[in-house]
């Protein structure tokens, strides 16, 4: 492996961006593969941040510097991976369900499985049913992912899986829902797909519907 891919990651954890950003350039003029920069800098820098925050090791603050300076490091590979032809793993939408506002566990989530590389179409905050569904058929999503911080817009999840099998599209995606009043339980009851109780999960629940293996 390149020694500056390694840096690229030790960088990107410390969420230098700025130095992220001219490690990936620095990279590409020395003729490092797009690919490899992606995969073995940038994506796997990420994936250790997103283990310790699993494991407690580094908080929500942690998080969201790295996921921007990943970004920075991307914005400069973006045109070159469309040359290259590096496509990402699959597509997700991803919005908090109508009537709640909260969009902290829905950031992360999205930072985690773009870390991962998944297209992650972010609908915002107090969404509704029909738009979730409508996305992901004009969009090609597989995965539909749902948050919902309280008690009260949880039911809201109901009605998207309820408006995907009306839609006809329910076999066509996986339906994941997550947020702190969730519970694999309540996922079983609504017939959603998967509940995964932090970020770092459903990122590499992602993966595994996407791919067909564990992440």
């Amino acid at each position: 492996m390149h020694p500056i891919l390694n840096d690229i990651s030790t960088n990107l954890q410390a969420g230098k961006a700025k130095i992220v950003r001219e490690l990936v350039q620095q990279a590409l003029d020395s003729g490092v593969p797009v690919k490899e920069i992606l995969d073995e800098g940038l994506l796997s820098g990420m994936n250790i941040v997103g283990k310790k925050f699993k494991n407690n090791e580094v908080f929500v603050p942690e998080v969201l510097v790295a996921a921007r300076a990943m970004n920075q490091g991307v914005q400069v590979l973006k045109p070159h991976l469309v040359d290259a032809n590096v496509k990402p793993i699959g597509k997700v939408c991803i919005g908090t369900v109508q009537g709640d506002l909260h969009d902290i566990g829905k950031n992360l989530v999205k930072m985690m499985m773009e870390g991962k590389g998944i297209e992650v179409v972010d609908l915002g905050t107090d969404v509704q049913p029909a738009t979730f569904v409508d996305t992901a058929r004009e969009q090609g999503c597989r995965i539909i992912c749902l948050s919902a911080l309280l008690t009260t817009t949880m039911g809201m999840m109901t009605e998207v899986v309820q408006a995907a099998r009306e839609a006809g599209i329910r076999d066509q995606v996986k339906i994941m829902v997550g947020g702190a009043p969730v519970t694999d339980a309540f996922c079983q009851q609504i017939g959603a797909d998967a509940y995964t109780p932090d970020a770092a999960s459903a990122a590499e629940k992602a993966v595994e519907f996407l791919t067909g293996e564990p992440a």
